[in-house]
This record gives C-alpha cells, structure tokens and sequence, in this order.
C-alpha cells in the first residue's frame, strides 16, 4: 500500500515530509470519489464493474484458529462475527471468501460495491481505532501499512483480536495472502478454493497475451493533481510483477530507480522512455485526463505521450494483489495490446 511508503518518506527530511503530507492529503479522496476515465488510448475498452466475485456458498467459520501475525505476535480468533479489514486488499479477499456478510466497516480504500454502505472508520487512510472499538469488532485485520501505530495498539490493548499481514507487492504474494486470511478466520478450505481460482484466471490471465516482437516499456506514475504530487514508480513501487506478468518491462527499474517512487522530472521520464504510461484513475482525472497528463514535465516527448498510450486501472484495484488480480491483468493488456483485443 502506498501509505506505507508514505509513512517512510516522512522520517527523511524536511523536503520528503513535505512531499509526505501532499500525498496524505491527497489520498483522503482516493477512495470517495466513485466515477472514473479511461485513458484516451483505451476508449474502447470496457471496464469490469467494481465488484467482487465471491465463492458460492458462504463458509462456516470453525473457531478458535491461532495465526501467526506478521509483528510477531500469535493471536488466536475466536469469533468471525464482527469483521473488519483495515485495507481494501484485505477486505477484497474477506468478501471473495463469501464472508461479506460478517465484515461491519470498511476503510477508505476499500470501494467495491459490496462494501459500499459500510460505515468508513479512517481518515486518510489512518485508522481511528475509537471508530474501530465502537462497532465491537471480533477480529481485524490489517498489514505493515495499516497505521498509526498507537491506534492499532488501542486496538490491541482493548482485546481485541488484530492479526497483521505482511504488504503484498508481487504476484506471488498472492496465494500465501488468501492462504493467512482464511486460516485466521477459521475457513481453511474456502481459502484453498479461492486461492486455486484465482491462480487458475492469473494463468489464463497470462496465456491469452499477444504476442510481441519487444517487451513494451511501461512506467507506473502516481498522481495527484489536487496536491501536485507526481511520482515516478521504481522497483518498489508493487507495480513491477504487473508489468512484468502482461509481458512488459518496468521503466522506472530500467531508467535504474531501486527504491519505490521519486518525484517526477522531465529527466527522469526521458530517461525512463516509456512506451506506455500507467496511472490509477482517480490519478489521472485528477490532472485533468490524458490531455492534463501530457502537460506534466517530460510527458508529451515520451514514446508513450506521442502515441497517447495510457493504461488506466481503478484505484482500489491496481495494487491490490487478491482475488481480483487476474481481471487486472487482462485490463492492463488489453489496454497495452489494443490492436490484439480487436
């Protein structure tokens, strides 16, 4: 999750703080607006509803379970009845599970339609733990991203049960996520049917790919026009495995990045020269589009600003590493490879 990276950035210096904030500021809209543009490029490709496909029947949760939380920590469920993810990716995986029903707040990030009337108990993506205690969860669930600290202490000290993930930047993070959420909540095997489902579509995912003469070079930007944060994705940044996976190669790891994001310059950019630009949504219609996109520094005299090739994926959906991967996949290429979608 990038409120992590957020976070980082803030012990580093007057100058990241600063940057630090913009972004803080800025993401306190990412998951309220609800509409969203393709990418001029891409006109013609249809997008998914924003929604979460979950198995069959709903499990029975058998309880007590004892998980090995990512701090550390051994924490033992013994109630699914009052759920709450602390992060979209979390909650993604908890519904595609069939316990929707169970979950009773959501956080800011977290924007699928099933979730969509649950109470919001973060602010920026920082957890109110006062809001989390007052709907007397069972269990939470949160990773290394989830903060601040004191409000999941809070959480902790009040008894509740909070197990954390570690963050999920890879496709391979994929299987072993679904695998820890499940065993948590007492529902090993749905976790075995949903982990192989979704490994399942990311191989289909990946064998329907066209195929290239050259890898394309694709980098990932962070923008926040409301704020004026723009970034350029390195290594780091979680998009790398997606771009690698639709046959692509990381600009901002070529151009030589080794870290998650820097601050976007037309130097960089033209060193990264990407042949496809990809961006969140609610990023780009934040800086008014494709047409605003091309006005920021270095865009227009990239290959992929000459050629208005810009890949455009929902917010909650990008990064999120779940169940819904395989369907993000098949969107980055069809939008990479449009002639081939035809």
């Amino acid at each position: 999750m990038l409120s992590s990276t957020i976070r980082t950035r803030a012990t580093r210096g007057p100058a990241l703080l600063l940057l630090a904030l913009g972004l803080l500021l800025a993401l306190t809209a990412c998951g309220a607006a609800t509409g969203a543009t393709g990418a001029a490029g891409s006109a013609g490709t249809s997008r998914a509803p924003d929604a979460v496909e979950p198995l069959p029947a709903e499990p029975a949760p058998q309880l007590p379970a004892t998980a090995a939380s990512a701090d550390g920590r051994s924490v033992t469920v013994t109630s699914a009845d009052r759920i709450i993810p602390l992060n979209g990716s979390l909650a993604e995986i908890v519904f595609s599970l069939g316990l929707g029903p169970k979950v009773v707040a959501r956080d800011v990030s977290t924007t699928f339609q099933q979730a969509s009337a649950l109470p919001v108990i973060t602010q920026a993506h920082d957890v109110s733990a006062e809001g989390v205690l007052s709907l007397h969860p069972t269990v939470v669930l949160a990773d290394r991203s989830t903060g601040p600290a004191e409000a999941i202490a809070q959480i902790r000290a009040a008894g509740v049960p909070l197990i954390v993930l570690d963050d999920a930047k890879r496709l391979a993070d994929v299987g072993p996520r679904i695998d820890t959420v499940a065993a948590a909540l007492g529902v090993p095997d749905a976790g075995r049917q949903l982990k192989e489902r979704t490994e399942q579509r990311i191989t289909e995912a990946r064998a329907a790919l066209p195929g290239a003469d050259r890898r394309p070079r694709v980098a990932f930007l962070y923008l926040r026009g409301s704020a004026s944060v723009f970034l350029l994705g390195g290594p780091a940044s979680g998009a790398t495995s997606l771009i690698e996976a639709v046959g692509g190669e990381d600009a901002g790891q070529a151009a030589g990045l080794t870290g998650d994001f820097t601050p976007l310059t037309s130097e960089a950019l033209v060193k990264a020269a990407p042949d496809a630009i990809l961006v969140m949504s609610k990023g780009l219609d934040s800086v008014g589009g494709v047409d605003g996109l091309l006005k920021l520094p270095g865009v227009a005299q990239t290959p992929a600003g000459l050629d208005r090739r810009i890949v455009s994926i929902e917010d909650g959906q990008l990064l999120s590493y779940g169940p819904r991967t395989p369907q993000v996949l098949r969107e980055i290429a069809e939008q990479l490879y449009p002639t081939a979608a035809k």
